[in-house]
């Protein structure tokens, strides 16, 4: 077995080793190594308090989508991990996810969108595009679809895309509240959750998700020329981070490879060469951003080498074709 894939399974991250198994190695769920993965990630103190945060859901209204705190991060993270609607505390989150949800079949959220902004300054249940798919990508990756009529959320998201991709666009009950950004333009965050979402199922519209991977390659094509609604691909787009929040490198090239026919685009093998580059010496990878809201993770420690963050820029490169060994 190749050296790097032994660093991940000497971990002592049990979510890492077990999506290497799965992911990378692509050993059965069934296989006894795999479930001892499993259960020591279930078991583990960390996971375990992310499901209490999770199971907090929604305790505060956001008032800003990329907080790292809330209660919506750690759902999705959970998602990222693999945790299941079977696994303890997961039916009594997800029970809390899908009791708002609207007559379009969108996810909702309390927000809080001050007066300065737009809104009206108090907590309001409803959802916008910078909230809502996440919701909906973790319903999916939770398995929930068994449970829960999630079909009209995924043609919902599907029909929202525009010809340039998705825009910043809201539950109607909002009114006229966008973003800081022309209405015609697409929003890149919006766009990297709507496509992460649609990738967990079969249902999605395949026309909305090559419009949306274009957008994205298109904004890496312009981005010295091109911001939108403030997202820009610079410096900060570059370094290395998890929790999938916002807008950054990883998270962006994590989604895009989603999607096979992007593979082979010179603009998205120019992206993740970003990425690679910044391996050290051994081919492991360095987080060089963190959210302070989440210290004490190997993601969110920038002196030493995160195993979870090189899972997943190995995995990229998998789905890519390219060879780890």
């Amino acid at each position: 077995m190749d050296t790097h894939i032994e660093w991940l399974l000497k971990s002592d991250e049990p979510w890492t080793r077990y999506r290497t198994m799965v992911d990378l190695l692509e050993q059965s769920e069934n296989t006894d190594q795999v479930k001892n993965a499993r259960q020591a990630m279930l078991d583990h103190p960390q996971v375990m308090g992310l499901i209490d945060q999770a199971a907090a859901w929604p305790g505060y209204p956001l008032k800003r989508h990329n907080d790292a705190k809330h209660s919506i991060y750690a759902i999705s993270t959970l998602a990222d991990f693999g945790l299941q609607i079977g696994d303890p505390g997961m039916a009594e989150i997800i029970s809390g996810l899908v009791k708002h949800q609207s007559s379009e079949g969108m996810f909702e959220t309390p927000v809080l969108i001050p007066k300065a902004y737009g809104g009206s300054g108090e907590e309001k249940w409803t959802w916008m595009l910078c909230d809502s798919p996440t919701l909906l990508y973790s319903l999916l990756a939770f398995g929930a679809a068994d449970q829960v009529d999630l079909s009209s959320a995924v043609r919902y998201l599907s029909s929202l895309a525009s010809e340039n991709g998705w825009h910043c666009m809201v539950s109607p009950d909002l009114g006229k509240f966008k973003g800081p950004g022309r209405r015609t333009d697409p929003c890149p965050i919006a766009n990297v959750y709507a496509l992460k979402a649609l990738s967990m199922s079969d249902e999605s519209n395949e026309d909305a998700a090559r419009i949306g991977t274009e957008m994205l390659l298109h904004h890496w094509q312009i981005r010295k020329e091109k911001k939108y609604f403030l997202f820009g691909m610079g410096t900060d787009f570059s370094k290395l981070k998890y929790p999938f929040v916002w807008y950054d490198v990883l998270h962006v090239a994590d989604v895009l490879s989603r999607f096979p026919w992007v593979h082979t685009d010179p603009r998205f093998i120019e992206l993740v060469a970003v990425i690679t580059d910044q391996a050290n010496s051994d081919g492991y990878f360095t987080p060089n951003s963190m959210y302070m809201a989440w210290k004490g993770w190997s993601f969110a420690d920038k002196k030493k080498p995160s195993p979870w963050i090189t899972f997943l820029v190995w995995r990229i490169q998998k789905r890519m074709g390219v060879s780890l060994n």
